[in-house]
This record gives structure tokens, C-alpha cells and sequence, in this order.
């Protein structure tokens, strides 16, 4: 059999096309990635890429080769990247993807107490603003506010959380009283940039009757800054709120839910370290949840 290594490096540019872009994933040098391949290219004894300006495409051989290598990912992995760890331990590289309201407000603190616990092992949270591509390997697992409907995927839900309608005091200090969704009109709200809502789930402003927003971002983190700021009403997470004590709920009768899903590959055996990692980030996340909620 060949070099594992190698054949990560082979996986890595299937999924990105680049030598660039799998050095990154990697954290290798190109020209490394690029001799490595060649190198397996010969003990394969066939060309696995098709090399072009537009950058590395696979061969048949490739595809085949690539087919092989999926199936076979979570037991050489199992059996590959706990050296270096305890027994009972977790080591080696894990990425997360999730959306930016979680990864902001949640995973921080969830991964930093699982991080303590097993000094070998490197957590990455990916952030990003759309869903999390696993079949190109941007991370390892993703929490998602909606199940995914295709694909080889086990998807686990991780519990409900919740949201409120939120402003800060010295805005609200200042402004036409709200008592009601109608009275949203006549105040400035902030939220999504419509056309980049990557899932309905996160239209919480269509669920209140909002058509209007005048502040608008692709990021939690912005709306939840501009809100501090006191730019206007908007939805925030109720975990999020412990951490801006300037903020006061508005129409506390309106709560809207919604829930966290982990998503990962199927074929994950039980006791690998994806399996174990996964376990640890469901439970820590079920805790830390509401213990938020309940302090806002």
C-alpha cells in the first residue's frame, strides 16, 4: 500500500483542484504538494491529474483511486491519527464549520474546555457566512440550522435554541415605545442582507412581518455590534446576550426557535477520534446552551 501521507496529500488536491489551495489545507508548501503527487503518480504507475491553467482535474485513474480512498478514509484515519495521544486521549487536527452566530458565541468556550482536556489535540472553527462544504473537506464536521436533505451524511441534532427581538437601553431610552410587531415600522431594524440568507431557517425577519431593514449585514457579528451601538431593533441569539448586558428584549412575549444540527461523512467508525470529538462537542454544546439562556 502506498505512504498514507501521500495519499492524504492525493485527497487534499482531489478536493481542491489547487496546489495552492491544498498546501493551505495541509499547511504545506505547493511545490511540496506538487512533487508528492508526482511521486505518487509513479508508484501508481498512471497519471491521477490532469493538469491545466484552470488547475488539477482527476483522470479516470484518479476518480477510481479517489472512490477507493473514500471508503477506506475513516479506518486508516482511525488507525492513523491518535499517535501521539493517551490512550484515552484525542490528538491531531479536527475542523469545525459552523454558522458565525455559533461559532462566535458558543464555540469558543465548548471547544476551549474539550481542547483542555486533550492537550493534543488542534481544534479550527471555520465561520462562515454560507453551508460548511464537507465533500470538499472544508471541515472535518458542521453545525447546521437546517438537516441536509442529500448526501452520505449523519446528521445528529444538537438541541433548540432560541431567539428574541432586542435593542439597546440608551436606544430604546430614546425612542417610540414598542408594544407591538406593528410598531416595528416605525424604528430602524437591523438584520441579513436578504439575498445572502444561505438558509430559511435565518429569515427570522419575514417570521415578524419585517420587510424593511436598514441596516443590513451578511454577519452576526456586525448586527450584534450595530445593535450595541444603538442602530435600531433586531433579532439576537439569547445565548449571545449574557456577553452585551447593554442590550434589553423587546416584545419579550415574541421568542422565535430553532435548533443546531452536527453534521459529518457517513462511515465514521464508533471509537474513532471523529466519533469521540463529535460526542464530546454535542454534550458540551446541550450544557452550554441553556446555561446561556438562563443567565440572559
Amino acid at each position: 500500500m502506498e505512504n498514507w501521507d501521500d495519499l492524504r496529500i492525493f485527497l487534499a488536491l482531489a478536493r481542491t483542484e489547487s496546489l495552492s489551495a491544498a498546501g493551505r489545507a495541509l499547511r504545506m508548501d505547493p511545490a511540496t504538494v506538487g512533487r508528492r503527487i508526482t511521486r505518487l503518480e509513479t508508484a501508481q504507475g498512471q497519471s491521477l491529474f490532469a493538469r491545466s491553467s484552470q488547475g488539477y482535474a482527476l483522470t479516470d485513474a484518479g476518480l477510481r483511486l479517489l472512490t477507493h480512498l473514500e471508503s477506506a478514509e475513516p479506518h486508516l484515519d482511525a488507525a492513523t491519527s491518535d499517535r501521539g495521544a493517551s490512550r484515552d486521549g484525542l490528538a491531531g487536527q479536527i475542523r469545525v464549520g459552523a454558522p458565525d452566530g455559533c461559532a462566535t458565541y458558543l464555540l469558543p468556550q465548548v471547544c476551549a474546555k474539550i481542547a483542555a482536556l486533550h492537550p493534543h489535540l488542534e481544534v479550527q472553527i471555520v465561520s462562515l457566512p454560507r453551508v460548511v462544504n464537507l465533500s470538499r473537506r472544508e471541515a472535518d464536521m458542521a453545525i447546521t440550522v437546517s438537516p441536509p436533505r442529500t448526501g452520505r451524511l449523519t446528521v445528529q441534532k444538537i438541541s433548540d435554541y432560541s431567539l428574541s427581538l432586542a435593542a439597546s437601553h440608551s436606544y430604546l431610552s430614546q425612542a417610540p415605545t414598542i408594544r407591538s410587531k406593528a410598531d416595528l415600522r416605525d424604528h430602524p431594524v437591523i438584520g441579513y442582507i436578504p439575498d445572502m440568507i444561505f438558509d430559511k431557517e435565518l429569515d427570522y425577519l419575514s417570521d415578524l412581518g419585517v420587510e424593511h431593514i436598514t441596516i443590513a449585514s451578511n454577519s452576526v457579528g456586525v448586527q450584534f455590534q450595530s445593535l450595541r451601538r444603538g442602530a435600531g431593533v433586531g433579532v439576537v441569539h439569547d445565548f449571545a446576550r449574557p456577553m452585551a448586558p447593554d442590550l434589553a428584549r423587546v416584545l419579550p412575549d415574541i421568542q422565535l426557535r430553532r435548533a443546531y444540527y452536527l453534521v459529518r461523512q457517513a462511515g465514521d467508525l464508533p471509537g474513532n477520534r471523529m466519533s469521540r470529538f463529535a460526542a464530546l462537542l454535542v454534550s458540551a454544546l446541550r450544557e452550554e446552551i441553556p446555561k446561556l439562556e438562563g443567565i440572559s
